[in-house]
């Protein structure tokens, strides 16, 4: 006779686990790295060892020092380590890249209790904080295959081009799409990007909400407000914006888990991100945008909430 266990929820198993949604994430950025690597040799692939081996290994210490369960197995900390190589560019010192992978692991994740309860995504505030302490490395880029020659060429990226109205000095659209253009190691070849989000659906390891919106409205805003198609197009392909939406901010932590939420969600992202560029003095805004709607994530996710069947509400 087989025995009834009787068990508080919930009841639902799945064989998804946090390692294999990482090692997911971590395929879907290969394509980016290896066209970083193409674009702007083999120092790409350096920096980018560098920021993950320092968020293991600052992860792996401070769970030893507080003596907490240790969690690098779990690959997050390689996921964490490998969107902030590609936020940085390829010319930075090593030591601002271990500066800003142990603000990223250490500071944001750690220190507010580990995986699933940090507010913000890690790699984007280590990015912002980079921005303020090393803003002229963070504000210079070198051009794709070019890396060898860092110390005599520094070119602007197409987003100051297009804020200063220099439509002459722009890459072609599709020198934009290969990513032959100034900019940060994983942000400048947009179908590699695109491979890696087609593969995330595919694999349904994100949904398509948050991406198509947040791109899309800042599209269609650039369309209606500028009236300039071309202007348009070069804004969704230039900066980060693709990196932004297909790996930052779908992050499982800190966007919302419901549909309407994921939403809302993009659609704030993209009109902060259209406020920073159109009015801003900073001709990038994905890293504010979506640091800000991090922060307004429990709200959001309050918001548009399912209610269990038969619930009733509580009175004020």
């Amino acid at each position: 006779m087989k025995k009834l266990n009787i068990s508080v929820s919930p009841h639902i198993r799945s064989a998804v686990s946090t390692s294999g949604i990482m090692l997911d994430v971590i395929i879907a950025m290969l394509p980016a790295l290896v066209a970083s690597i193409w674009l702007f040799g083999f120092r790409a692939l350096y920096i980018t060892a560098v920021c993950v081996l320092s968020c293991i290994l600052g992860e792996l210490i401070f769970e030893l020092i507080t003596k907490r369960d240790l969690t690098i197995t779990d690959l997050s900390a390689v996921v964490t380590g490998m969107l902030l190589a590609f936020n940085l560019p390829v010319d930075i010192p090593e030591w601002q890249a271990i500066v800003g992978s142990l603000i990223a692991i250490v500071v944001v994740k750690q220190l507010f209790g580990g995986i699933g309860y940090n507010f913000v995504n890690p790699a984007l505030a280590a990015r912002v904080a980079m921005l303020l302490s090393f803003q002229s490395t963070l504000s210079s880029y070198v051009p794709p295959r070019s890396a060898e020659a860092v110390d005599l060429n520094s070119f602007a990226t197409p987003l100051v081009h297009l804020s200063k109205g220099e439509m002459s000095e722009l890459p072609t659209l599709s020198q934009m799409l290969v990513g032959e253009r100034a900019g940060s190691l994983g942000e400048t070849c947009a179908i590699a990007l695109i491979i890696g989000f087609v593969y995330l659906l595919v694999r349904r390891v994100i949904t398509w909400h948050i991406p198509v919106i947040y791109v899309g409205t800042v599209f269609g805003l650039y369309l209606i407000i500028g009236g300039d198609l071309n202007a348009a197009v070069y804004q969704v392909l230039s900066g980060g914006l693709l990196l932004g939406a297909i790996f930052m901010a779908t992050d499982y932590v800190t966007s919302p888990p419901t549909a309407w939420g994921k939403v809302i969600f993009a659609l704030g992202c993209g009109l902060i991100t259209f406020a920073i560029r159109y009015w801003g003095t900073y001709p990038e805004g994905v890293s504010f945008s979506i640091l800000f709607m991090n922060i307004l994530t429990p709200y959001i996710s309050k918001l548009t909430a399912h209610k269990p069947f038969g619930a009733v509400k509580e009175a004020a």
